[in-house]
């Protein structure tokens, strides 16, 4: 076979075929591989029929020979154990300076692991973060790529012509760092878009519960919406939802069963968060959300024995009310947000990477599920300050989320009143309010724990980094246990 593939892909699923067909679009010559070989053939007389753009091998070395130096291999496998086995399976036909893409939705510490162990062999890792789905694979997706930087001159070119482009132009898809850093920001990435689709689900609970609108009705909302500052991808689908009608006129949403799945990232971004003491608290309420929800044969059962009572009808001003559900499900989306860079920022201590958080946002403003029209501001954001502790600081969404508290908290009222649970939109309010409350009850914490186990606590009249301990019964002595963590 002629060697003369400008980058070979492994794993010929939806995703793979679309990201295919996209970089024969810009042009590139690509070799085609799956370990069910038939689906090779499958491709090439199907959505890659009339391509001489492809070239579809049938076995490993038939794909490895058909590769322009230094070899650029994409697997889009499905993550874990099987990308270790095909690691090993194209590891003996590569070379020094050869390049290995992951693009599943690997855990950033697999991808760490890897990056390192191939870096010893000569191998230039790459794990790339791939989001917009389907339809972001062929025309267009966000891409975070991260691992060895000597890899990036060769594989930008394909990347950035592939990528998403904003309205200016810019490509979606920038060098996020090394090791793992572009699976961790992808892992952010689905976390936020676990708190964008618990917030919208929030919204819909409230419009048709308590204010009783009509699936027409609803859509007209978000549709409204999508015009201003919630502009963005997961509104516009969701307007479409309410907008679909099963073969028998009725609204098809009403018929899905109210049990979520979920796939692991968001998880993924709670525990980290909790591991490094980050209040990524949304997320994590997204999480268990899905978690109770699932719940679904219990909460039917729950539901005869702790009914609430029957829900008095709103009577008041729907469309006043309306808008004080627009304005916090924007103010609860921006702390989201908020709440995903603080993380990364975190991350990037942690593991040593040099993440340039208005690159990011970009590389979020097209293509990928999460895309918005403030990702835009939270570049300027950090394009102002890239030391800025939190985007609830910035100005443009400080004035946002100081704007929008009064509907914020009346949302919340009601829906407590209502029995209706919001606990995306209730944790945002707190941690907002938490954010800016210079003294927290943690006192009390750190005298309770002091008490019991003699954890010591620090003092406000001393520097910080001084731990007193007291024998509060007058019986427990003087020894303290070690210093804690703030």
């Amino acid at each position: 076979m002629q060697k003369n593939a400008d980058i070979g892909l492994i794993g010929l699923a939806v995703m793979g075929q679309n990201l295919v067909l996209n970089m024969c679009d810009h042009g590139y010559t690509v070799a085609v591989f799956n370990r069910t070989v038939s689906k090779v053939d499958e491709f090439l007389n199907d959505a890659g029929k009339g391509r001489s753009e492809l070239i579809g091998a049938h076995s490993i070395e038939e794909f490895m020979a058909s590769l322009k130096r230094p070899r650029k291999v994409m697997l889009m496998v499905k993550a874990g154990d099987v990308v270790d086995q095909f690691i090993e399976l194209v590891l003996p036909y590569l070379e020094k300076g050869d390049i290995l893409i992951d693009g599943g939705n690997s855990h950033f510490p697999d991808t760490n692991r890897r990056a390192k162990a191939l870096a010893e062999k000569g191998i230039l890792f790459v794990g790339t973060g791939v989001s917009g789905g389907e339809e972001g694979a062929r025309h267009g997706p966000s891409l975070m790529p991260g691992g060895n930087p000597e890899a990036w001159p060769h594989v930008k070119p394909i990347f950035q012509a592939i990528a998403a482009k904003t309205d200016q132009g810019e490509p979606c898809c920038d060098w996020v760092g090394e090791t793992g850093a572009g699976h961790y920001v992808k892992m952010v990435h689905n976390g936020i878009e676990y708190g964008d689709m618990q917030l919208i689900a929030e919204a819909y609970h409230l419009m048709k519960s308590y204010l009783g609108l009509s699936h027409q009705e609803m859509r007209q909302a978000l549709l409204e919406w999508n015009k201003g500052e919630l502009n963005s991808y997961l509104i516009e689908i969701a307007a479409d939802i309410f907008g679909y009608q099963d073969t028998d006129g009725a609204p098809l949403l009403e018929k899905i069963l109210d049990a979520a799945g979920q796939k692991g990232t968001g998880k993924w971004t709670s525990v980290d968060a909790l591991d490094m003491g980050v209040p990524v608290t949304l997320i994590a309420e997204a999480v268990f959300a899905r978690a109770l929800s699932s719940l679904k044969e219990e909460r039917v059962r729950a539901e005869k024995v702790l009914a609430l009572p029957p829900l008095t009808p709103f009577s008041g001003d729907k469309k006043a009310f309306l808008n004080d559900l627009k304005e916090a499900l924007l103010a609860s989306k921006l702390v989201s947000y908020a709440q995903g860079f603080m993380l990364m920022r975190e991350a990037a201590k942690e593991y040593g990477w040099k993440l340039n958080y208005g690159s990011i946002a970009l590389m979020w403003r097209g293509g990928c599920i999460i895309r918005s029209v403030f990702l835009g501001k939270i570049k300027e954001a950090f394009d102002t300050n890239p030391q800025l502790d939190s985007l609830v600081l910035d100005d443009y969404f400080k004035a946002i989320l100081i704007r929008a508290q009064g509907a914020w908290r009346r949302v919340i009222a009601a829906s407590v009143s209502a029995g209706i649970p919001l606990p995306a939109m209730s944790t945002a309010l707190a941690f907002f309010d938490g954010y800016r409350t210079g003294r927290l009850p943690a006192n009390m914490l750190q005298a309770l724990r002091d008490y019991f186990g003699a954890h010591t606590y620090e003092r406000t009249d001393k520097p910080r980094g001084q731990f007193f301990h007291t024998n509060w019964t007058g019986t427990g002595g003087n020894v303290s246990s070690s210093t804690y963590n703030a």
